[in-house]
């Protein structure tokens, strides 16, 4: 029998850089202990199967403090939504599918942008 696709990355204090380098990344910080860590990461997941252009990661903040020092996490289950090296949102706690979807494309569109006709 065949694995099922993985659709999400490990990504770790030594491998961060060059996994992330211009792309868009939704990464989630999580520890084996952590119950809402838990029952977010088949959410996570699932979600991951939708987006084709967009690299989903989990950091694993216990083996790797450098990463979960960098981004400011102190509180897990941490989602954080960066585009070309840039956070463009970044949201402590678990969510369902739907609050998931929401946040992530909310954060690819950016900010509304108005438009002017003369």
């Amino acid at each position: 029998m065949v694995a099922p696709y993985v659709a999400t990355k490990e990504l770790t204090d030594s491998n961060f850089t060059e996994a992330t380098a211009g792309k868009t990344v939704v990464i989630d910080f999580w520890a084996d202990w952590c119950g809402p860590c838990r029952s977010f990461a088949p959410v996570f997941t699932k979600v991951s199967a939708e987006y084709d252009d967009v690299i989903f990661g989990k950091v694993d903040v216990d083996a790797n403090p450098g990463l979960a020092q960098a981004f400011g996490v102190t509180a897990i289950p941490t989602l954080v939504v960066m585009k070309n090296n840039t956070v463009l949102h970044s949201q402590p706690g678990a969510m369902n599918e739907k609050s998931l979807r929401s946040t992530i494309d909310k954060a690819l569109q950016g900010p509304k942008r108005m438009t002017f006709q003369f």
